[in-house]
């Protein structure tokens, strides 16, 4: 993983650590382009000292690696930032950060939790896909690998060819002006797409199997660095955003964490917008209306516990 850092921070901010999805596609879908960048949302809302995981494509080194490696990954990142962050979790950068906090509770003053997958038992196209499938179609993808997981391959078990329409929608703005701009980011938008990660196979089995077949975490069964994980344990301030229009991480799914957290209801926050999955990272008018929202409550005065445990 490269840390990227986008601002210093300034006295008395905060660190930020936005953790991207490691599934896909790259972290660019938090930084796409100006206007379309949630990080840029949350500088102009005065957020600063924001870094986001950049996960590396897997290499035949790497294909013993497991969520256990990233999540000791993820902890480096945060030591090298100073504890405790404001971790702001993308998809299924969400319940990483979620696992995250619950194994390194002083760690994380905050939590952002946007279109993220906890409890898959609410269905979705996600876990639909994955449910589809026997555990044994998965392996032999890991096996035809040599152990790893191609992200070519898996781009086209999605089969999700994106037009210039669906394009627009995702980033809520119309493109068919002919500007050198709208032409820039419909080539950006198809070179992100293409450019797939791949996936250590001892880590795409274990999502696969323990978060989206078994939905370890939401039954309190995940193992994370040798401790079982209960969300129960995970109390600080947390902020849920999701989609309307999303089917690979329905609102009523994304909404469900809340019952399985120890959050008290005074320091749980939520909010809704009318569009798909990606357009919660990249759509215009989500980044200038529910990211610059989420701003504003990174720094609004709530009361963290993890701040006053990591000081005392």
């Amino acid at each position: 993983m490269r840390l990227r850092a986008f601002s210093q921070r300034k006295a008395g901010q905060q660190p930020v650590l936005v953790c991207a999805p490691y599934a896909l596609h790259r972290a660019v879908v938090a930084d796409f382009a100006p206007g379309h960048s949630l990080v840029e949302a949350l500088q102009k809302s005065g957020v600063n000292g924001i870094h986001v995981t950049d996960w590396c494509s897997a290499t035949p080194q790497m294909r013993s690696l497991s969520i256990d490696n990233y999540l000791a990954d993820l902890n480096v990142a945060v030591d090298e930032i100073g504890a405790p962050v404001d971790l702001i979790g993308l998809c299924q950068g969400g319940w990483l950060s979620l696992v995250y906090a619950a194994r390194f509770p002083g760690k994380v003053r905050r939590i952002v939790l946007a279109g993220v997958p906890v409890d898959v038992s609410m269905p979705s196209g996600l876990s639909k896909m994955v449910a589809a499938l026997p555990r044994e179609a998965f392996e032999q993808m890991v096996r035809q690998g040599d152990g790893i997981v191609s992200g070519e391959h898996m781009l086209k078990l999605w089969n999700i060819p994106f037009s210039q329409h669906e394009v627009e929608a995702v980033l809520q703005r119309n493109l068919r002006d002919g500007s050198d701009e709208a032409r820039t980011l419909l080539d950006r938008f198809k070179r992100w797409d293409r450019e797939a990660l791949d996936l250590p196979g001892a880590y795409y089995i274990e999502v696969t199997d323990r978060i989206f077949r078994q939905n370890q975490i939401a039954e309190r069964r995940f193992v994370a660095l040798g401790r079982r994980i209960d969300l129960a344990e995970v109390r600080v301030p947390i902020f849920l955003l999701a989609g309307d229009n999303d089917i690979v991480v329905p609102r009523d799914q994304a909404f469900a964490t809340a019952h399985l957290l120890g959050t008290q209801p005074a320091w749980l926050d939520r909010a809704s917008e009318p569009c798909g999955h990606l357009s919660l990272f990249m759509g215009r008018k989500v980044l200038s209306h529910s990211w610059r929202r989420i701003g504003r409550w990174l720094q609004a005065d709530i009361g963290d516990v993890a701040g006053t445990r990591a000081s005392a």
